[in-house]
């Protein structure tokens, strides 16, 4: 009991210091820049709350005061039953206040009409929220964790139910309540009335859903051209990416590990630099295009600029991704069901067609939701290739800084992508639902796989040895762009471009003075930043949802990893609709790149520590919670030791996602924090290819080179330790044979 109360004593303890010693509301300049200090406490923006109760008359603030003072009260309860009841309904209640009170309450006064009716007008408003009311928001979040513990919820444990609270609480204002912004957005005017015909309007508008097409008079709206689009990356590169696999698993083929070395490309290339390979390849001024003008006297034409072209750039970029997911399915078949199906004289090609390729169909479901999904979320490549055929991501891009200048077009677009790619993310869970996958029993399974049939094996080689040549001279092109003066018109080489982007002068010291370093140094340090964070955030929650049993877990689970089903442009427009004014105002600063990082990358991070956690047995949590170490102390001197190298992997990824993200980014950059993605589109847009290439090969090279030491420093550790599980796991199942 005591040192739970000292747990609660450092909970209040931080509530009073968010009431009387932190700016209560959000600092122009920055609150980390410490510019507030000198004057500190008069000042308006930096008073604490205390003092905008007394001073500034800000006087609502005062139910945030009251709530602290009876939640000390609350502290001397001997009663623990009544003391949790009473701190739950404080924490509830606090949390509640501080977000209406925020909603409520604007710059100018009342933001809701209703308000001002029932409360009348108030003197002066209120800017968005700071340290002080965002702490103060964690505390009452802390509160009522603590007062469900102490009533019993999973078994007492204040360190789990905290976990749980905090992190429902962060997916409510990260995920939640952008998206809900979005859908408010879409019915609002200009100044922020509400306007339902603006909605109405935008979501008949015949530019989104026309039919054209389909009679022949003219071209399809942007939904359809969008959802065809991403139907057709879907199966091709859900197509080539079996191809790839069964190449590596069930041929001779002579470079398998290149193959595996083509699954790290999609990784660590930016978006749309596979656009820009193409169109140095096959633009106007392309090679091949000015090859075949020369050779034959064809006019150059431009049919890559379109959705031929963008389909091209996603099928590149997305196989790799369906070669990732279906190597592992294809591994998976049962060789002994093969060899069953041989000895009942059934020939290989009909094994493969009655055997083989049904067990592989969820592999194959996976991959094409995979790359549907992928394809409707891209914005680099249609933005670089796309040319009048807009799809759904770039017609958003523009709706919200382009001439239209119509945040109820972009958020009504942002509705009708969110509802394709969440349908899709739905079928995936509804096909998983009920069914169990599982490969690896524990149990013997003798014998190969069967050679595929001479003819499917010719097509599949066929089909990958031109895709791989076809890709390493689009990774060629991108390494020799950044050499060649003017591409098309002046092939000479040259180091201008380099020297432009990364140039370092020692005249004074050492000055960077290339154009790419600002953006350069500041991607890195956002990344730093937001990688650890992620990949936090992913092991609490899948220690939460492995190790724990508590109501709505499934719906908890599911909430969380539906950040992944919401394209990044989605996530963009719906966080400046958010957090461009109160309560919460982050935009044109470096949280809200860190926060959309943070949960945008979440889910991935989750699904890798559930992977990497579900091979721990249970009994080491036990036993550890058996000698009386709470659940904290067994997460840090258990657990995170043994998942070292899942930890160092997500880091990784997370660092590596931070960089080459673009469809988010886009909307959120500012002049003081523009990410690298953001910037090389904008010297693609000038026509600077040369500049855009250089600065893209050096971020492949960074890529390269972390992942090169992810590699030698945890990836043989890594395998070696999974051998030895995976040979611990066998023999205790043949020994549980035997006894049985």
């Amino acid at each position: 009991m005591r040192h739970g109360n000292r747990r609660l004593d450092v909970v209040l303890l931080l509530g009073v210091v968010a009431l009387t010693l932190l700016p209560w509301y959000r600092i122009e300049n920055g609150f980390f820049g410490l510019g507030w200090l000198p004057g500190f406490p008069p000042s308006t923006e930096a008073a604490p709350g205390l003092v905008q109760i007394f001073a500034h008359g800000r006087l609502w603030l005062a139910a945030a005061l009251v709530l602290l003072l009876l939640a000390v009260a609350a502290r001397g309860m001997a009663d623990p039953m009544r003391r949790g009841a009473a701190l739950a309904w404080i924490g509830a209640i606090g949390v509640l206040f501080l977000s209406l009170q925020g909603l409520a309450i604007g710059f100018s006064g009342w933001n809701w009409t209703v308000s001002e009716t029932l409360f009348g007008p108030l003197s002066n408003g209120q800017p968005a929220m700071g340290a002080g009311a965002v702490l103060s928001s964690i505390t009452f979040v802390l509160l009522f964790a603590f007062g469900l513990a102490e009533r019993g919820a999973m078994k007492g444990d204040a360190f789990v139910v905290s976990a749980i609270a905090l992190l429902v609480f962060l997916v409510a204002v990260f995920v939640f309540y952008p998206i809900g912004s979005m859908f408010v957005g879409s019915v609002q005017d200009f100044d922020g009335s509400f306007n339902a015909d603006n909605f109405g309007r935008n979501i008949q508008d015949p530019s989104i859903w026309s039919l054209n097409c389909v009679i022949g008079a003219g071209r399809c709206g942007v939904a359809w051209r969008t959802l065809w689009l991403a139907i057709m990356t879907g199966l091709g590169s859900t197509l080539l990416g079996l191809a790839f696999a069964l190449v590596a698993t069930r041929t001779r083929f002579p470079f398998k590990k290149g193959l595996r070395l083509l699954t790290i490309l999609p990784i660590i290339t930016p978006p749309f630099v596979i656009g820009l390979a193409l169109t140095l390849l096959f633009g106007r001024a392309g090679v091949v295009t000015q090859g075949l003008s020369q050779l034959f006297g064809l006019e150059p034409g431009r049919w890559l600029y379109g959705l031929t072209g963008i389909w091209i750039a996603q099928v590149l970029s997305f196989t790799p991704i369906s070669f990732l997911v279906l190597i592992g399915v294809v591994e998976g078949v049962s060789p002994s069901m093969e060899e069953a199906s041989t000895t009942l004289r059934a020939d290989r090609w009909r094994t493969f067609r009655r055997v083989s390729l049904p067990l592989m169909k969820p592999g194959l479901a996976n991959a094409f939701l995979i790359g549907f999904i992928e394809s409707m979320a891209d914005f680099g490549n249609p933005l670089v290739l796309g040319g009048s055929h807009g799809v759904l991501s770039t017609e958003i891009f523009f709706a919200v800084v382009g001439s239209q200048n119509d945040p109820s077009r972009a958020a009504v677009l942002a509705m009708v992508l969110l509802a394709f790619t969440l349908s899709a993310f739905l079928a995936q869970r509804v096909w998983l639902s009920g069914k169990n996958f599982a490969t690896v029993t524990g149990k013997g399974d003798s014998g190969s796989h069967i050679a595929l049939p001479r003819g499917l094996s010719i097509g599949v080689h066929a089909v990958v040895v031109p895709w791989i040549l076809f890709t390493l001279v689009i990774y060629g092109m991108i390494l020799i762009g950044g050499f060649v003066k003017t591409w098309g018109l002046d092939n000479s080489l040259t180091l201008d471009h380099y020297a432009k982007a990364f140039s370092i002068s020692f005249e004074n010291g050492i000055a960077w003075t290339g154009v790419a370093w600002n953006s350069f140094w500041t991607t890195m340090e956002i990344a730093l930043v937001s990688a650890p964070l992620t990949a936090a955030v992913g092991l609490l929650t899948a220690y939460i949802i492995v190790r724990q049993k508590f109501a709505g877990k499934n719906a908890f689970e599911f909430a969380l990893m539906m950040s992944f089903a919401i394209p990044g442009t989605v996530i963009g427009v719906s966080y400046i609709m958010a957090f461009n004014l109160p309560p919460l105002e982050m935009t044109g600063s470096a949280l809200i790149l860190i926060a959309c990082f943070v949960f945008r990358n979440m889910p991935v991070g989750v699904r890798g520590g559930i992977a990497a956690m579900s091979q721990l047995d249970k009994s080491l949590d036990e036993a550890s919670l058996t000698l009386r170490a709470n659940s904290f102390r067994t997460i840090r001197k258990v657990i995170l030791p043994l998942l070292r190298p899942a930890i160092t992997a997500a880091l990784v990824y997370s660092f590596v996602r931070a960089i080459t993200s673009i469809s988010a980014v886009i909307f959120l950059v500012s002049a003081e924090y523009n990410m690298a993605t953001s910037y090389i589109v904008g010297l693609v847009e000038n026509g600077e290819y040369g500049v855009a290439i250089a600065y893209s090969s050096m971020l492949i090279v960074v890529m390269i080179t972390v992942i090169a030491g992810f590699q030698l420093i945890v990836g043989e550790r890594r395998l070696r330790r999974e051998n030895r599980v995976a040979g611990l796991a066998t023999s205790a199942s043949s020994r549980q044979e035997k006894i049985a």
